[in-house]
């Protein structure tokens, strides 16, 4: 379609849905749609063809790419990328089966291409203990350092933690709910991650505070930690969003494999609010893919509930805690804009633009409620059947 049509049928649609934008054409041409939020700068005439039949995806890659500039709070960019685009794809729609082998090197390589970005980059925005995971709000002014702290004891209190016990962390970050339980619950933990930088940042931590006799931290796949003494508890915190549908089998088989009978387990993780698909719609899960996490799969809470319990491991208590991690991620957002200048001399002006999109799209996806938060608690059984856990849920809510 020539460039003329092309610029009349998107100057119509401004209008007829009175979409609050202002878009700047390459040619210096200027559209105006009602109470503009948002400008775009498009660069070359393709960019006006995807806004004409867009989807996020489209959208999202044009702006990562430099073909298209925004201007706005990222709360109002990603709104209005929603509203020009058929926000029904995002569950209903078209999403692409990709195959990614989840073999070590693989994973490893997925891994270090997300978390070993800059550790200095990550210290821009996550809190001070560098938490890297949906935290938990108890007061709507808590702040994100609070909420951190307050995520990291409730699954402290959820796993029943006792002097003594062996805790095993998997895909440990930077090893805050490792020397937390330590510091706070004598436990003594293993801290397992792929991801150099976070191994090197946890085991500098874990000397600092002279904690070495009771925190350990591995560069180490979960598949390759050894079975011959089992764990009292074990968490799984944002991560098995990197292992595969297809080998959620061998992870949570591995889990019980680790656990003690009577042992305890928390899988905290991002689930879809879409049964039988493994990402979001309109080129949401495509971006994703390609710019952020690559191999990453998200299901429905259901199926892993389900491979659980094929696992034996028994689902005791079900969280969802959609509108914390919608919190924190446009906590996560807004310090990120705050320091832009210097995020981008970290990483350079594209992985900026891709981290800002991200979060912000992600934040509105939890808001909107296209994806949820799922802490499960499971047990495993012992001989008899006997879980061990209390009568009520008091224990995790009240001191």
């Amino acid at each position: 379609m020539a460039a003329g049509r092309l610029i009349e049928r998107f100057e119509r649609q401004l209008k007829d849905r009175g979409l609050p934008l202002e878009i700047v054409l390459w040619n210096g041409t200027t559209l105006r749609g009602a109470a503009p939020r948002v400008r775009l700068t498009l660069r070359s005439p393709r960019v006006l063809a995807s806004l004409v039949n867009p989807t996020m995806g489209k959208l999202g890659r044009h702006y990562v790419e430099g073909e298209m500039d925004i201007d706005g709070s990222p709360r109002e960019i990603i709104a209005v990328g929603e509203l020009l685009s058929d926000s029904e794809q995002v569950l209903r729609g078209r999403a692409v089966r990709r195959f990614f082998h989840h073999s070590r090197h693989a994973d490893r390589k997925a891994i270090s291409y997300h978390y070993d970005l800059s550790d200095d980059f990550y210290a821009l925005w996550l809190d001070r203990r560098r938490v890297y995971s949906c935290a938990y709000f108890r007061r709507e002014e808590d702040t994100l350092d609070a909420a951190q702290e307050q995520k990291l004891d409730h699954i402290c209190r959820k796993l029943r933690l006792a002097p003594g016990e062996r805790l095993l962390d998997i895909g440990c970050g930077w090893g805050a709910l490792a020397i937390w339980a330590a510091q706070h619950y004598g436990v003594h933990a293993v801290g397992i991650t792929l991801s150099e930088n976070q191994y090197n940042h946890g085991q500098q931590l874990v000397r600092e505070l002279g904690l070495g006799d009771r925190v350990e931290i591995r560069l180490q796949d979960y598949r390759d930690v050894p079975e011959r003494e089992p764990f009292d508890k074990i968490s799984s915190i944002g991560m098995f969003e990197h292992v595969g549908k297809a080998n959620l089998p061998v992870y949570f088989a591995k889990i019980n494999r680790l656990l003690r009978p009577g042992g305890i387990t928390l899988n905290h993780g991002i689930t879809l609010n879409v049964l039988d698909r493994l990402e979001l719609g309109s080129g949401i899960g495509q971006f994703v893919e390609d710019y952020v996490f690559p191999g990453g799969q998200l299901m429905h809470v259901s199926h892993v509930i389900a491979e659980m319990s094929r696992q034996g491991l028994e689902a005791w208590d079900v969280e969802n805690l959609r509108p914390h991690y919608a919190k924190t991620l446009w906590h996560w957002g807004d310090r990120l804009e705050a320091s832009r200048e210097e995020a981008i001399r970290l990483v350079g002006e594209k992985r900026f633009r891709i981290w800002r999109i991200y979060l912000a799209g992600s934040a509105h996806g939890f808001d909107r409620g296209w994806m949820s938060l799922h802490q499960i608690l499971a047990g495993k059984p012992v001989a008899g059947g006997a879980l061990g856990f209390p009568l009520t849920r008091d224990f995790i809510y009240i001191p």
